[in-house]
């Protein structure tokens, strides 16, 4: 059972979902029955984490390249969107999670678009938790549309070039609304971050395992963030050599057994 120390959670969680078809070839199915299982996989995910009081999760839920895949899973991956928008409706707005999604939104069908927007806009105003769906997502393809954004407030004299910085950059990004991340998940055993979250990432920690997405679970959550706050944060800097810890009382963390 992993210890979670509520006081220490990563204020945003990403994960990439891996493994749904390779979940379902092992059991003789369908790709598609390896996405619908990957569904209750997000679904106990965001329970888990909004129960923790997580701030922010971000999920890899389609990317721009995910287009080449062929055209019967594509169907079937936003016939499965659109029913969950519908189905976890009543679960999000009870829960105060307020749904966002980044990515090329434009591409995905007029009929997703719609429920997507039309929850979106019912979620808006609530606090409890951020739920970010990337939706025909890429981290190059963010950076290059907030690039041509700089080049033409430029171009047409709204901006200064050398007024480019690292936050002129991040207000351009949708996925930076949340804040970087904390703590980046992978699932189905690849180790690298396929064009996700690039810029919000550059100090994120990883966190990669073995399971397939659809037998991810609550506990699956809680040993990453068990194995996350195991590990320091320097971000560049150099270790706090200084800190005395010979007088420190093992009851000043208070750890909640999940």
């Amino acid at each position: 059972m992993a210890l979670v120390d509520v006081s220490r959670l990563p204020q945003h969680v990403a994960i990439i979902m891996d493994g749904n078809g390779r979940w379902a070839q092992a059991r003789g199915k369908p790709r598609t029955v390896g996405h619908e299982r990957g569904a209750d996989a997000v679904r106990a995910t965001m329970r888990a984490a909004r129960r923790l009081g997580i701030p922010a999760l971000t999920l890899y839920a389609f990317s721009e390249q995910n287009w080449d895949r062929p055209q019967a899973e594509i169907n079937s991956l936003v016939d499965l969107l659109c029913e969950c928008l519908v189905s976890e409706r009543d679960e999000l707005v009870d829960n105060d999670i307020r749904l966002s999604a980044i990515g090329r939104l434009h591409k995905l069908p007029k009929h997703a678009q719609s429920r997507l927007q039309s929850l979106t806009s019912d979620t808006e105003s609530h606090t409890g938790m951020t739920l970010t769906l990337a939706l025909s997502y890429g981290g190059r393809e963010e950076l290059i549309d907030a690039a041509r954004t700089l080049a033409n407030q430029a171009r047409v004299g709204d901006l200064d070039p050398n007024d480019i910085d690292e936050a002129a950059v991040a207000d351009l990004l949708p996925s930076m609304d949340v804040g970087p991340v904390d703590l980046l998940i992978r699932t189905g055993g690849e180790q690298r971050i396929s064009n996700f979250l690039l810029w919000g990432s550059a100090y994120a920690e990883f966190f990669f395992t073995d399971e397939l997405w659809p037998d991810f679970c609550a506990n699956s959550l809680y040993y990453a963030i068990e194995a996350y706050q195991g590990r320091e944060r320097r971000f560049g800097l150099v270790p706090d050599v200084e800190r005395d810890t010979t007088t420190a009382d093992p009851h000043d963390d208070l750890e909640r057994a999940i």
